[in-house]
């Protein structure tokens, strides 16, 4: 069963499969996320075993692109397969942790996005992630994925329902800097040794998003500009 999600011009699908949760912040993932009348027609969806032979192609085919910028957990962070991770995927959503949709245009993947280190109570906050295919940079799709993952997560009813979502950036990654400016995130500060990236401890520019900054939804605001 599907429903609808309007707000101001964005349209969201979403699934109710999840209507029978056992954890209370378990995530509803929408099979898929898709704004009507883009002009950057993507759409974002989860990602699932059957994406092991693409994910792969797009991921290592840019990994000296990718490489730079790429985070892990220096204590954990033993390699695992791609099932592996599907399978850690849909256990971070069960436990209402975080979440992972591949960036879709025209049916090929072109990029991934990611909402982690949620946080519920007081504080209703979460941090973005995301990479697109270097053979498509500069065409808008990180921008609109930002901003259709932000307005699902604290807009929409059925998602985590979020105060603040986060973009953490290298102070060297200019075209990171540039899409969260785009959307029109606010700079917060500087993070001192915030995250492990690429062998070290690396301070990081903190920027954030607001529902009140954007009350008829961050992608409507992204296409009027």
């Amino acid at each position: 069963m599907l429903c609808v999600w309007q707000n101001e011009g964005v349209t969201i699908l979403r699934s109710l499969r999840g209507m029978m949760r056992s954890d209370p912040n378990a995530i509803d993932v929408p099979r898929f996320i898709q704004a009507h009348g883009l002009h950057v027609p993507i759409i974002l969806r989860p990602l699932t075993t059957d994406d092991c032979d693409e994910w792969n192609e797009v991921r290592w085919r840019n990994d000296d692109w990718l490489k730079p910028w790429e985070s892990g957990d220096p204590v954990h962070g033993a390699s695992m397969s791609f099932n592996e991770w599907v399978r850690a995927m849909r256990c971070n959503e069960r436990n209402g942790t975080g979440v992972v949709f591949a960036i879709e245009h025209h049916g090929r993947i072109v990029g991934q996005i990611s909402l982690g280190a949620i946080c519920y109570g007081a504080m209703r906050t979460g941090v973005v992630g995301y990479w697109v295919d270097e053979r498509c940079a500069g065409r808008g799709y990180a921008p609109m994925a930002v901003t259709l993952l932000a307005d699902w997560a604290m807009f929409d009813p059925s998602g985590p329902q979020l105060h603040r979502v986060e973009i953490d950036l290298l102070p060297e990654n200019e075209r990171s800097r540039k899409v969260a400016l785009k959307v029109g995130a606010s700079y917060e500060g500087m993070r001192k040794a915030y995250m492990f990236v690429n062998g070290q401890w690396r301070d990081h520019e903190s920027y954030a998003l607001l529902p009140e900054y954007a009350p008829n939804g961050f992608t409507a605001r992204l296409m009027g500009e």
